[in-house]
C-alpha cells in the first residue's frame, strides 16, 4: 500500500497518502454502512511517535499520523473495519481509530520496533506468521493472530531480539461482522507462498 512505485512510473501507480485518502472516500460512497466491512492492510516503515513512513522518488516523503489515518477512515462514515498496520510501532494507530466496530491487529506495539522488512524478503516476520502462516489455517482470525503472536514471539527469543509485541484490539460492537467473516474463511489449509524472511533461515 506505502510503498515506491516499483516500475518506475513517476505518474498514475504510485501510492501516496492522499490517494489512499482518495480510496477511502470512494469506498465509503459505494459501500453499505450498516453490512459492509473495510479490511485495510498496510506495510510500511513506521517512526515512534509520528506514524507511518511514506517515501517516493517524485514526491518526497511524509509521514501519516495516526489522527490522519483516523480522519480518512471516520470522514467516509466507514463503520465496520479490519485495519492490519505491519509497521514498526504501529501500537500507537491503536488508541486513535479504535472503535466498538473496528478491529486492529498492527505488527508491534507503540514502544516497539517489528523485524524482516530487509530488502529481498518476500515477507516480514509478522507477515509471514499471520498472513502466510496462521491465516493459511481454519480458525477465526483472533485465533489466527494469538498463534502468530506466539510464533513471532518464539522467533524473536530464539534470535535474542526485544519482542515486537504486536497489538490486537477488537472493539466491543464488532463481533457480528467478524463471525460472518470467519464463516466465510475456507475450511481447508492452504500452503504458504513465497519465502520466509532471510533472518529465520540458518
Amino acid at each position: 500500500m506505502l510503498a515506491e512505485d516499483e516500475g518506475g512510473d513517476k505518474g498514475e501507480a504510485a501510492a501516496t497518502p492522499e490517494r489512499l485518502s482518495q480510496a477511502l472516500r470512494r469506498v465509503g460512497a459505494l459501500i453499505d454502512a450498516k453490512d459492509d466491512v473495510l479490511v485495510l492492510y498496510t506495510t510500511s516503515h513506521g517512526s515512534p511517535e509520528a506514524g507511518l513512513n511514506f517515501r517516493d522518488p517524485a514526491r518526497g516523503a511524509s509521514i501519516i499520523t495516526p489522527q490522519q489515518l483516523a480522519e480518512m477512515l471516520n470522514g467516509p462514515g466507514i463503520k465496520n473495519r479490519l485495519v492490519i498496520l505491519q509497521a514498526c510501532f504501529a501500537g500507537q494507530f491503536v488508541p486513535a481509530i479504535a472503535s466498538p466496530s473496528t478491529v486492529i491487529a498492527t505488527a508491534a506495539s507503540d514502544m516497539h520496533s517489528s523485524f524482516g522488512c530487509t530488502a529481498g524478503n518476500d515477507w516480514t516476520f509478522f507477515g509471514y506468521a499471520l498472513i502466510d502462516l496462521a491465516m493459511r489455517e481454519p480458525d477465526t482470525f483472533v485465533r489466527q493472530f494469538r498463534r502468530a503472536f506466539v510464533t513471532i514471539l518464539k522467533w524473536e527469543q530464539e534470535l535474542g531480539i526485544e519482542p515486537s509485541n504486536p497489538q490486537i484490539s477488537v472493539g466491543s460492537d464488532a463481533g457480528r461482522w467478524l463471525a460472518a467473516l470467519d464463516s466465510h474463511a475456507s475450511m481447508a489449509a492452504g500452503p504458504p507462498v513465497g519465502r520466509p524472511p532471510a533472518e529465520l533461515v540458518r
